[in-house]
């Protein structure tokens, strides 16, 4: 009797759990026995290993085999498994000494042909693999570089199973056959799924794609949108642009990831989890710097927002954001459900998934950019155009935006129709990308300094308890935002967020703590209603 063991992980969500993959060798009739909660991908890995096996110039064992998954309590699936479950058939052979696999995290697809083929969602394996104390991982050799950003992990990527046998049994490793020059390596098919990439609104090239030719500079006019973009920035505030087509709703968004900050090492390895495990990691960029930026269509459905999908949930487009933006132009013309959805990722940064498979939990900790039309028809409360839209008719369209999703969002911007004279004025631009760019990293400085430790990085995320009884305004200064609050025009969840947002004007503005001006500003930004500060954040300093 042969028996050998060796390491694979499996993903729930983004977290992986080490699965230790056992086979044994019986005297008996030749058959292979796959135990141990497998779907129907794994259950095929039966053919694909026999094959890859036999075709690496191995002996395929001619006796009972069953190879088990443990534990067996927690469902797998995928074809990752494939190299550890070949890896440990060969070792019950004898093939491999299996000393040599019992410490070593195996990670792969196999061919027929014994070539490995990426997988998606290396970046968590390996980081289970590390927190389980494993030091030794097996990886594709195109998907080595994602491997090694987990620190204190020794990674071999190999490009065919006759390689790894060659490397666990000291034997000359041979060379490969390298692929026709100007062709597409096939094996980086594992590493994307069909359907998604930058035309779809759900990739994760971030603000890289924004720098070329995306200045916020060639937004004209539009001082208050401007201001709120840069203060939702600065805090990771939530916000509304309503006004008319054409007036610049979507160029304002699409340039707010290129002012976002570069994000931190740990942001990097959260993004870039999600984005591996969603099939999304661009090959050739094994580490995403900066922040994400999901647009999708209003078509999407609840499931394509906040994940899930048939079987184990898949990550939606709120945690494709996360740590980024995620930008829902025509707002409205989304299902209630949909939007209503989002309320609970919005509060607490992750949004949790049940299904009769599991329960799996997403990272959601975004900023979210909401842009509509006043009614059907975009001319409504417009100077000088004529609505032709149904009072009863704008209503019921201005309604698709429930009230309680409309109170997590920190800023309400009216963006008004650019006119002739600011459109043809020569020589006047507003300010450009990398000024807001910089007061926003400085800011966000501030930010970080008052908030050492704390588990939170922007004023977003402070609970109102901890900035009514930690961080206090200036005396006086929340007394109009408290009138509010009595007449009914804000609530308690709505007073706590201007205070977040008084903090970060006052982080832009250099103050040590929001004054009265900075206060009504962000009431300003919160509800729409001019209250006669000067929304130009250069005029406060």
């Amino acid at each position: 009797m042969g028996f050998a063991r060796t390491c694979a992980v499996a993903l729930v969500g983004v977290e992986g759990v080490v699965v230790e993959v056992q086979a044994d060798l019986e005297p008996g009739i030749a058959a292979f026995t796959l135990v141990g909660l497998p779907d129907k991908s794994l259950t095929e890995s039966k053919d694909r290993v026999r094959a890859a096996v036999v075709n690496s110039g191995g002996e395929w064992p001619q006796k009972k085999l069953t190879v088990g998954l443990s534990p067996a309590s927690v469902p797998k699936g995928g074809s990752g498994f494939d190299l550890a479950v070949a890896c440990a058939v060969l070792g019950a052979s004898e093939r491999i000494d299996p000393r040599v696999l019992t410490d070593i995290v195996m990670i792969g697809e196999l061919g027929l042909d014994g070539r490995v083929r990426p997988v998606r969602g290396v970046l968590p394996a390996v980081l289970a693999a590390a927190d389980a104390g494993y030091e030794q991982v097996v990886v594709p050799e195109c998907a080595a570089a994602e491997a090694s950003l987990v620190p204190g992990v020794s990674v071999l990527g190999v490009r065919s199973l006759r390689q790894l046998i060659a490397v666990l049994t000291d034997e000359p490793v041979p060379d490969e056959d390298p692929d026709e020059q100007g062709r597409p390596d096939p094996l980086l098919a594992g590493l994307r799924m069909p359907g998604t990439g930058a035309a779809t609104g759900m990739h994760s090239m971030g603000a890289a794609q924004h720098d070329h030719g995306h200045d916020l500079a060639d937004v004209v006019g539009q001082l208050s949108a401007r201001t709120a973009v840069e203060v939702a920035a600065a805090g990771g505030h939530h916000l509304f642009l309503e006004g008319p087509p054409g007036a610049g709703k979507t160029m304002l968004a699409e340039r707010l990831p290129a002012i976002l900050p570069r994000l931190a090492r740990e942001e990097s390895l959260e993004v870039t989890a999600v984005h591996s495990v969603a099939g999304l990691l661009p090959p050739g960029k094994p580490l995403i710097d900066v922040p994400p930026y999901c647009a999708p269509h209003h078509s999407a459905t609840m499931q394509s927002l906040v994940g899930g999908g048939q079987g184990v949930a898949r990550p939606g487009a709120v945690s494709l954001a996360h740590r980024g933006v995620l930008f829902l132009d025509e707002t409205p013309e989304f299902s209630g459900q949909a939007l209503d959805a989002l309320r609970q990722p919005l509060e607490s940064g992750h949004v949790v998934i049940a299904r009769s498979a599991g329960v799996v939990r997403f990272p959601a900790r975004f900023l979210m950019v909401l842009a509509a039309n006043p009614c059907p028809c975009g001319r409504f409360s417009v100077t000088g155009d004529s609505c032709d839209c149904p009072p009863a008719m704008v209503r019921r369209y201005q309604a698709r935006l429930s009230g309680p999703l409309l109170d997590r969002v920190d800023l309400r911007v009216e963006v008004d129709r650019v006119t002739r004279a600011e459109l043809t004025e020569r020589g006047v631009r507003g300010e450009s990308t990398s000024t807001v760019a910089d007061r926003v990293r400085a800011a966000r400085k501030r930010a970080a300094a008052r908030l050492t430790g704390t588990p939170w990085r922007t004023n977003s995320e402070v609970p109102g308890r901890e900035l009514r009884s930690r961080w206090y305004a200036a005396p006086g200064a929340m007394e109009e935002a408290e009138r509010g609050l009595e007449r009914g025009l804000l609530t308690a969840r709505g007073l706590d967020r201007v205070l977040r947002v008084a903090w970060t004007v006052a982080d832009l503005v250099g103050h040590d703590r929001p004054d009265a001006t900075d206060v009504t500003l962000a009431l300003q930004l919160r509800t729409g209603v001019p209250r006669g500060v000067p929304m130009a954040i250069g005029a406060l300093s």
